[in-house]
């Protein structure tokens, strides 16, 4: 699944506290990220959750094919006519 940057805004002398006593910048990024998840799943329903996963899974399995899906009948998607 593509991914995003999510920018926030925090004290600088708590993050470089926070930087100083973790192992290292991976620790901290992998901790958002798990925090990001749960939230995900607290408010995003399951039947969307479930929804967004069965569109990501089609779009590894098929991607040319879901890009032409995308174009109006009879026309070729730009996207698609650009990896043939």
């Amino acid at each position: 699944m593509k991914k995003t940057t999510v920018q926030i805004s925090f004290e600088a002398e708590k993050l470089r506290a926070i930087n100083q006593y973790m192992k290292d910048e991976t620790e901290l990024q992998t901790e958002l990220d798990t925090v990001l998840q749960e939230l995900y799943e607290k408010h995003v329903p399951a039947p969307v959750r479930e929804y967004i996963e069965s569109r990501d899974t089609s779009m590894i399995d098929s991607p040319k094919r879901s890009r032409r899906l995308l174009a109006p009948a009879g026309q070729s998607s730009p996207a698609a006519d650009s990896e043939e």
